[in-house]
């Protein structure tokens, strides 16, 4: 499993199609947003699948992470970040 993880944000490359359906990751709903840049902060946990598009998460000083196509990622609860959108992101995601 090739995973990377910064201030608890968790992303998984690649996925397996078991682990997928495993989480009901089909039944999710669905979000898509155009290229944009915004600050965002979690209430709580959010675990997305990206489906298509890109992004850029900045925590603070840390290096930018990017996220994109095909790709697991978990965004702890209390986290603030800001996203900058390079390529129409469109995911499922869970709350909680």
């Amino acid at each position: 499993m090739n995973t990377l993880s910064s201030k608890a944000i968790i992303i998984e490359k690649n996925p397996s199609q078991n682990k997928l359906d495993e989480l009901g990751v089909a039944r999710w709903p669905i979000w898509e947003k155009e290229p944009s840049s915004f600050d965002w902060s979690y209430d709580q946990k959010e675990c997305c699948y990206i489906l298509e598009g890109e992004a850029l998460i900045q925590v603070g000083e840390e290096k930018p992470l990017r996220i994109s196509q095909g790709e697991l990622v978990t965004f702890p609860a209390g986290l603030s970040c800001h996203w900058v959108i390079t390529k129409k992101i469109r995911k499922h995601y869970q709350l909680g």
